[in-house]
């Protein structure tokens, strides 16, 4: 059981940092990290393309961490 614990962190790490790291060095401001920062408004314009980046990469991340843990779930079954 430990070892399936250590895994699917490392997963979602591992999902959380590509995301990150795409969310930087795509030009384009991708969903929902440019809908937060709308929210935010512009007094956060100097940190802007960072939260938006680790906001995209928290939410893909965990979608895809999710998807993953169950879809391993049901192929253990």
């Amino acid at each position: 059981m430990r070892e399936g614990i250590n895994l699917k962190g490392l997963i979602i790490i591992t999902f959380f940092s590509i995301f990150t790291i795409g969310s930087l060095l795509i030009p384009v401001p991708m969903f929902p990290g440019s809908w937060l920062i709308m929210l935010l408004g512009q007094e956060l314009i100097m940190s802007a393309a960072l939260l938006s980046a680790l906001f995209n990469g928290l939410v893909y991340g965990s979608i895809l961490g999710l998807l993953f843990h169950v879809i391993s779930r049901k192929l253990e079954q």
